[in-house]
């Protein structure tokens, strides 16, 4: 395989592992910029998409769309079924005690997921059946081509949804100054519900394209991919839906190149050098802002 092929490939690699990557740093990124919360649950809400594709395709021997699809409602339901529970009554509360209980219903999920299916991964059975292509010397799997596809495809939903609807408009507005927000009518309460319903469901989009890649799902497997997210949507600008992009994309792109040059043992720390970096030299990341509070 010559030099360029091999560029080519973990290139390609790196586009597809870093598009889930965005697409669950978009949660993170759109929650924070709503609540200032960062919602450490978001990595578990992959963990239950993934056993619920594993369920319908499984023990419900159903079609892999069919799998897909409740995968999706299922983190959707889960994520604002945690706001209404866990987050809404401490909406007042120090940002402190939304972050260790955001913590703590990570490992509640993680627990329970352990109770229900055992600690082992279970295998998931193939969920996207797409030939590869061939574009020169580089095969390309019908597996990376779907999930860049569907991942610029959500992307795209995502952005005409914030900046043509009207509650794209209304996260917008509670986004930037949440008092003025209520004033002009907007009610703040179900912004918050239909924001973390589109992160959710975005996340349960990510947990399905992952587990095709990686076909199994572990109590445990949304707390790695959750972090790297988590420091997808740093590097871009934690708040930034474009900088959430631009970090996932340049993430999955880093840990390629590391695996390239033969250090994937050490790909996990490269990501976290990463953060380490960006919070020295520019802790607002790429696209991100200043933010001053008010005294």
């Amino acid at each position: 395989m010559s030099v360029f092929t091999t560029i080519v490939s973990q290139l390609i690699n790196g586009l597809q592992t870093g598009s889930v990557y965005a697409l669950i740093a978009l949660g993170y990124s759109m929650v924070y910029g709503i609540i200032l919360l960062l919602n450490f649950a978001h990595g578990d809400i992959i963990m239950v998409g993934a056993y619920t594709a594993w369920l319908f395709m499984v023990n419900f021997s159903q079609s892999p769309i069919i799998a897909v699809l409740a995968a999706i409602v299922a983190s959707t339901v889960l994520g604002v079924v945690i706001e209404k529970v866990a987050y809404t009554p401490l909406r007042q509360a120090p940002r402190l005690s939304l972050l260790i209980t955001a913590i703590g219903i990570s490992f509640l999920l993680e627990n329970l997921a352990q109770l229900i299916f055992g600690a082992g991964a279970k295998p998931m059975p193939k969920i996207v059946n797409v030939p590869s292509i061939s574009l020169g010397s580089v095969s390309v799997s019908g597996t990376a081509l779907v999930t860049l596809v569907v991942s610029v495809v959500s992307m795209l939903l995502l952005n005409l949804l914030i900046k043509r609807s009207k509650m794209g408009k209304a996260m917008r507005a509670v986004s930037e100054d949440t008092g003025a927000a209520q004033l002009m009518g907007i009610n703040i309460n179900r912004t918050i519900s239909f924001t973390f319903a589109v992160g959710s469901a975005l996340a349960g989009i990510g947990s399905v394209l992952y587990s095709a890649a990686y076909p199994q799902a572990s109590p445990t497997m949304g707390g790695m991919l959750g972090l790297k997210a988590f420091v997808a949507a740093v590097l871009g600008g934690i708040g930034s839906v474009p900088g959430a992009v631009i970090g996932g994309f340049c993430i999955g792109i880093a840990e390629a190149g590391a695996s390239a040059v033969g250090l994937s043992v050490w790909k996990d720390a490269v990501v976290f050098i990463i953060l380490i970096i960006v919070l020295i030299v520019k802790p607002t990341g790429l696209l991100g802002r200043n933010l001053q509070e008010k005294v």
